[in-house]
């Protein structure tokens, strides 16, 4: 029987998280995750509300494990919040904010609540506050960012000194390797955002998953690290601009739609992480799932044999 803190809390099969993308993390995509053994996460940080109520009661409705992120700072009101605890989830990943005001009325209707954060200040705070584990977010993720940029590989390391709580790794994983190494650093389970984004599932443009496994590992930019949101996204003429005046105008993500559905790189900045040098290939979900997780066994069955022979 596996021990596994982040098999417990979220019923999966295997201890891989889809990432809450806004607009992207969905039913199609969210279902075929959970079919395949990880964790399918719907997300509500598009504000489209009723939309991700359905989504959400599509996924309650397939009897497949899931979960939901609640971004507290985007969230114009409790109605999500509500409407979680009554729909018969059992897992919610909280971000952007404090989750004080969240844990208790999740916790009472049954759900385990992990929270993301960006550094040891932020983990420690939530562990306080009464959540049951952590989503540890290095710089290296795509999306909404902290501005002072600690890798994942340091972040680990220093949250896990400090707390006992079950972490799940996000930023620059994609695959056997990020999840091994990530395991060996104290985390339980992993998280993808980018590896998701660019399945055979992922509702986004061809082009947006084209300019995922076409990038370099240097093909990615952190943007407006001086004010609000502080963001990473894909080189592209348009984030060029924004990261050579060092500010990004205000409007910049409103065409963001026209990059993920329409397919114009220049809409608006493409979020993604630097695992887009790592990733060259659009797979189906289960493919990744299953190749991940085979990489997994195989890394640390290594490791595992040189431990037993006390051998470099």
């Amino acid at each position: 029987m596996s021990g596994n803190r982040v098999l417990a809390h979220t019923g999966a099969k295997y201890p891989i998280v889809q990432a809450p993308m806004g607009w992207i993390a969905r039913y199609p995509l969210a279902s075929a995750v959970s079919r395949a053994g990880g964790l399918g996460v719907i997300e509500t940080s598009s504000g489209e509300t009723e939309n991700c109520k359905a989504e959400i009661r599509k996924m309650a409705d397939s009897g497949l494990p899931f979960g939901v992120n609640l971004p507290i700072l985007f969230l114009k009101d409790d109605a999500m919040l509500r409407f979680v605890c009554e729909s018969g989830v059992k897992f919610v990943t909280t971000s952007a904010g404090s989750p004080a005001k969240f844990v208790g009325p999740l916790q009472d209707a049954g759900i385990v609540v992990y929270h993301a954060v960006p550094t040891v200040d932020a983990a420690v705070k939530c562990v306080e506050a009464g959540v049951d584990g952590l989503v540890v977010e290095g710089a290296e993720g795509g999306g909404f960012k902290n501005p002072e940029e600690v890798s994942t590989l340091v972040l680990l390391q220093a949250i896990r000194a400090r707390v006992d709580v079950p972490l799940i790794a996000a930023g620059g994983i994609c695959d056997g390797r990020g999840m091994a190494a990530a395991f060996a650093l104290g985390a339980e389970g992993v998280q993808m955002g980018t590896r998701f984004v660019s399945a055979a599932e992922s509702p986004v443009h061809a082009n947006y998953k084209a300019a995922i496994t076409g990038s370099k590992e240097t093909g990615t930019w952190v943007l407006n690290k001086k004010a609000s949101p502080c963001i990473r996204a894909l080189k592209s003429e348009r984030t060029r601009e924004i990261y050579d005046a060092g500010l990004m105008p205000p409007d910049a993500l409103k065409g963001i739609l026209g990059v993920y559905f329409g397919g114009d790189m220049e809409a608006a900045p493409a979020l993604a992480g630097q695992t887009v040098g790592l990733i060259d290939e659009v797979k189906p979900a289960a493919q990744i799932i299953d190749e991940t997780v085979a990489q997994f066994f195989e890394i640390t069955q290594r490791l595992g044999a040189l431990s037993a022979g006390r051998s470099f």
